[in-house]
């Protein structure tokens, strides 16, 4: 991020990064006009941080605090939040599609096949107590 002595707080922001695979290399990062609250010092200074991960297309923009470093981690950590909900999701996606796999391949029970047995016999007897037809004019 810069080359000030990191602090256990940006050092455990990178472990975090490192372990989702976000390297500097894939980020694209702006710094922006500032605007809100906070008087003409915001709108002067460039403190806002626009974050682009390129493989993921995540876009952040961060202006939390008034000073540019700050923003600029708070980008990172919330860019680290993104990609792991997203990785969450996916995850949860894979294991409900390999619950209904497993449900969809799996015998059914006793009573499951009797039910179905005993819909099948009252849908039998219902066709064959309908009326045949007759053809028309021979009554």
């Amino acid at each position: 991020m810069t080359n000030s002595p990191p602090g256990p707080k940006k050092l455990s922001l990178e472990e975090r990064m490192q372990a989702l695979h976000i390297y500097e290399d894939d980020l694209i990062e702006k710094f922006i006009l500032g605007s809100g609250s906070g008087g003409q010092k915001i709108n002067k200074t460039s403190s806002c941080v626009y974050l682009h991960h390129v493989p993921t297309g995540i876009e952040i923009k961060c202006q939390r605090d008034r000073s540019r470093e700050a923003n600029r981690y708070l980008a990172r950590e919330e860019l680290c939040k993104r990609i792991e909900m997203q990785i969450l999701k996916d995850k949860k996606e894979k294991q409900m599609l390999a619950e209904k796999a497993r449900r969809r391949n799996r015998k059914p029970s006793k009573a499951q096949k009797a039910r179905r047995l005993g819909d099948k016999r009252l849908s039998s007897e219902k066709k064959s107590r309908r009326r045949k037809p007759t053809p028309h004019g021979h009554d």
